[in-house]
């Protein structure tokens, strides 16, 4: 029987709820067959387009389309530097849909594939918070309602938003925080929610890297009164190395992983046993196949996987995060973004949370297509993003 290849590979950008998106169409030699899949790099979308169209789809066309493991670990060195956020959002929509179309030459959901499921559905965590405590405390209240028993909650969003700022003349224009402030502020906040909501509802918070490492550690310290059910990036990836300090001095469970791009970030974590969750941005790692690996990895040492899912991941994205999901015995939780009602319009089989789990669908694949008409009219749009430019009190530019 001849080998099914690559015939053609296409790059979908669109734009339909705020985030730009980038799905990558592989189309094979056997008509009507294609698989799709995420390679969303938001702020250098550009980028990951030029990299599919001038480097990596001459590369592609005439492959098998069943050798996912080959192409992957070719597609890694075959630029010869590798594990940089472009290229790996690159391969991973290719590794992504190459599952995608594995599942539907086999008739069977990609999770079959990889075992077959551990649980029906996955639980889910969604974001709440406001300007104010009164606000983030109302949010809460509202998706509790909707079912969900998992919520990462924080007050006047990452680094907070304090009153005044007692800034230098002539400080640069940006988005300021004050750590001290922010901290202070969400210690507030959890004091009421406990107070107000009890210890039923599973809390998360994420810090987004914006601490000082001896600020997280004691931030962590801290926050262990509350029993989080995680704390997320209390440290940036340049620093490591404070992850003993944290794990020495509280219990406070550690969510990390989300600006991961290179295996020596999360193996040392992983085999240290100093965090709790990795939650990697899967197209941000290289698809799938670096996802399932880790998982694996992850689940000899007890640590969860959390995977990022907010709104610059796609829906094929999401859909990818709940096929991992349903087969990994060290399951976590998967973070939720609640898109609007016209992107499951634009991709049919865009996965449904119901009362705070998220449900596959039994198609074959990955179970998630693109209305490429429908993706069309939501075009991309260029700017210089703003909330990447954060400073301090005193204008020092600082990590977002």
């Amino acid at each position: 029987m001849a080998a099914v290849t690559i015939k053609d590979v296409k790059v979908v950008l669109t734009q339909p709820a705020g985030s730009r998106l980038i799905v990558v169409k592989v189309i094979t030699s056997e008509p009507g067959l294609y698989g799709v899949g995420c390679a969303t790099f938001t702020q250098r979308f550009h980028a990951v387009y030029a990299a599919i169209e001038r480097h990596i789809k001459p590369f592609l066309i005439g492959r098998d389309v069943d050798r996912i493991e080959e192409t992957f670990q070719m597609l890694m060195v075959n630029g010869y530097w590798r594990n940089g956020p472009v290229l790996n959002n690159a391969i991973s929509g290719i590794d992504q849909a190459l599952w995608d179309i594995k599942g539907k030459r086999a008739k069977m959901p990609v999770y079959q594939l990889l075992g077959g499921k551990c649980r029906e559905a996955a639980a889910c965590y969604t974001h709440a918070g406001g300007d104010t405590i009164e606000a983030a405390i109302d949010s809460l209240r509202a998706l509790m309602a909707q079912g969900y028993q998992y919520l990462r909650v924080d007050c006047g969003g990452y680094g907070g938003k304090p009153a005044q700022l007692h800034k230098p003349e002539g400080a640069a224009e940006g988005p300021y925080f004050d750590r001290k402030h922010y901290m202070r502020t969400q210690l507030k906040l959890f004091e009421r929610v406990r107070a107000e909501l009890g210890y039923e509802i599973e809390l998360c918070h994420d810090i987004h890297e914006r601490l000082q490492p001896i600020e997280a550690v004691g931030f962590a310290k801290d926050m262990e009164q509350f029993k989080l059910f995680f704390l997320e990036d209390p440290l940036a990836p340049e620093d490591l190395e404070w992850f003993k300090n944290i794990r020495q001095q509280c219990s406070t469970p550690i969510a990390m992983g989300e600006l991961f791009n290179h295996p020596r970030e999360w193996q040392p974590l992983i085999e240290g046993r100093l965090i709790d969750f990795i939650r990697m941005h899967v197209s941000q790692m290289g698809g799938i196949t670096p996802a399932r690996h880790v998982a694996a990895f992850a689940n000899m040492y007890g640590i969860r996987t959390a995977w990022h899912g907010p709104g610059d991941t796609s829906p094929v994205g999401h859909a990818a995060n709940l096929h991992l999901d349903l087969v990994a015995p060290n399951f976590g939780i998967q973070e939720w973004c609640r898109f609007p009602e016209h992107v499951y319009e634009m991709f049919p089989g865009l996965p449904e949370v119901r009362q705070g789990y998220m449900y596959p669908n039994d198609r074959p694949g990955l179970g998630i297509d693109i209305d490429e008409k429908l993706a069309a009219k939501y075009p991309c749009e260029d700017e210089v993003i703003w909330w990447t430019q954060c400073r301090l009190p005193d204008g020092t530019p600082v990590r977002p």
